[in-house]
């Protein structure tokens, strides 16, 4: 984390904020992380991020709620989405094991 922006580690810590099953838009990320107007920026930084299992830029939408980019493809993404939705809504009926 040191060699990250201070800008980037900001909008790290407020992506990881975002619960599982929901979305926000790079603009509500940029404006969180103290700089409003900085959708593209969040939007690059997110592209670039290496904390992909820790930070989880999969929730992070275009302010139209279309998917957006995603460094691993549209396809997973909205892929992810669709099954963290999925387990939020049946989280009763899915056995947990350990």
């Amino acid at each position: 984390m040191k060699s990250l922006t201070s800008f980037r580690k900001k909008v790290y810590t407020v992506v990881k904020c975002i619960p599982c099953g929901e979305t926000k838009s790079y603009s509500w990320v940029a404006r969180k992380a103290g700089s409003p107007g900085a959708a593209r920026a969040a939007g690059t930084a997110l592209k670039n991020n290496p904390f992909v299992i820790i930070v989880p830029c999969h929730r992070v939408v275009r302010s139209d709620g279309s998917i957006g980019e995603y460094a691993l493809g549209a396809g997973l993404k909205k892929k992810l989405l669709e099954t963290e939705k999925y387990a939020g809504r049946n989280k009763d009926k899915i056995k947990r094991t350990g």
